[in-house]
């Protein structure tokens, strides 16, 4: 099962990802590490598009990426804000809170995304998906308690919202991928998205930060560009996982929300966070409930 294994090595570059970003975060200027990560990634992209566009890349290898039309740019354009906006919330939650907090509350986007889908695509709840959200919502409950430990209030800390709002428009996002990797070849998608990127928040970080009064400078670390380098290739072996006829998107959901296991650790790690045990605890009641959810 090939696809199985491309999922799980997804997953552990997405956890890197995080742990990345948390580093980059550090008392650092925030729109400026969400601009040079986004960067790196249009970097990557870039070279393949010219090639691809000048046929020095065949149309079979897996770097090739199409030309798109108007209507399909625009509908990458619509998931680039989309998902910007995810991340501007996310990057604020992320440099705020404890890694071992901000990843469990993105670890809950799956919830998120299968309410959404009950309105958009008018699905309905199987009796084992209602006791997986039930397991998800107690454990994330009792997981804000494990917050409160450390003085924050899942209530009334503005970065908990913060991470909250994150996660439901990254939720947004997966609800429109599902009509646009049916539409628009995968390749166009996560290059043309890298590069709009950019497009997008150049002007944005330039007009904001003059308009500041005292901007925070820059402080230059190597996990900069490795946001952008370790998205780009979790998300490629996301997508190329899904390409196979065989995979279950369940199944690929499932293993690829494991990453916050990996942030986790790294966070508990590297940075030192308190609670551990207590967290852990929680965030394995979190997951048993997705998965749960993800079976029914």
């Amino acid at each position: 099962m090939v696809w199985i294994l491309l999922t799980i090595a997804s997953a552990f570059f997405l956890g890197i990802y995080e742990v990345v970003k948390k580093h980059a975060l550090r008392d650092n200027a925030v729109w400026l590490v969400l601009l040079y990560g986004t960067v790196s990634s249009a970097l990557l992209f870039l070279p393949l598009v010219f090639l691809s566009h000048q046929g020095l890349i065949a149309k079979d290898a897996l770097a090739y990426v199409p030309a798109i039309s108007l209507r399909e740019h625009l509908y990458v354009l619509l998931k680039t804000l989309i998902v910007l906006t995810s991340w501007i919330f996310s990057y604020f939650s992320l440099k705020h809170l404890p890694l071992t907090i901000a990843s469990p509350i993105r670890a809950t986007a799956p919830v998120w995304t299968l309410l959404g889908a009950l309105v958009l695509y008018a699905e309905r709840l199987t009796s084992l998906q209602w006791v997986g959200l039930v397991v998800t919502f107690t454990f994330f409950y009792l997981f804000s308690t494990a917050g409160r430990r450390e003085g924050i209030s899942f209530r009334n800390n503005k970065w908990v919202w913060f991470a909250v709002l994150g996660t439901l428009f990254g939720s947004a996002s997966a609800l429109f991928d599902k009509f646009l990797i049916r539409s628009v070849d995968r390749m166009a998608v996560q290059a043309w998205f890298s590069i709009y990127q950019v497009v997008l928040l150049a002007p944005v970080v330039f007009i904001l930060r003059r308009s500041m009064r005292n901007p925070l400078p820059l402080l230059w670390r190597w996990s900069i560009p490795m946001i952008g380098l370790f998205l780009v290739v979790a998300d490629f072996l996301y997508f190329y996982a899904l390409d196979f006829e065989d995979s279950l998107i369940s199944v690929v959901s499932i293993v690829r929300r494991s990453s916050v296991i990996v942030s986790f650790f790294f966070g508990a790690l590297l940075f030192r966070e308190r609670n551990i045990g207590r967290k852990a605890l929680f965030l394995a009641g979190i997951l048993i409930g997705i998965i749960v959810l993800m079976l029914g």
